[in-house]
């Protein structure tokens, strides 16, 4: 008797199986998000103490800024990715110009509107459709 094998589709069973792509399991996506989150939050500090030392030396370097806000985006995007593969049905924050915002942002990214306590709401008109 063999041990455990994997069941694997028929060669038969038709074009469908092969190189269909697979949604990953919700919890791996979960934990992704997780760990995106938290290294975005490191990718924002980083920036900060960036700005700050070089406004200290009065030398601006817009490429290592440049280069640090390119990883804040790519994350931003993989984040996007990972709601809409979640089917994340939560009610959205939105700005008051009616841009939504990513959880734990202090900036509005369309307006650049600070965020405070009333500024970030859910807005029940906004709900996402899947």
């Amino acid at each position: 008797m063999a041990p455990f094998t994997r069941w694997q589709p028929a060669a038969s069973a038709g074009p469908e199986f092969e190189g269909a792509p697979r949604r990953p399991h919700a919890g791996l996506l979960r934990r992704e998000r997780r760990d995106l989150l938290e290294v975005r939050e490191g990718e924002l500090r980083k920036l900060g103490s960036l700005m700050v030392e070089m406004y200290k030396r009065n030398d601006y370097r817009d490429r290592l800024l440049a280069d640090v806000c390119a990883q804040v985006l790519g994350i931003d995007e993989r984040l996007a990715e990972i709601d809409a593969l979640l089917g994340d049905r939560r009610e959205r924050a939105t700005c008051e110009c009616g841009s939504p915002l990513l959880p734990g942002a202090h900036f509005c990214p369309n307006c650049g509107r600070g965020l405070n306590g009333t500024a970030g709401r859910p807005d029940p008109g906004r709900s996402r459709e899947g």
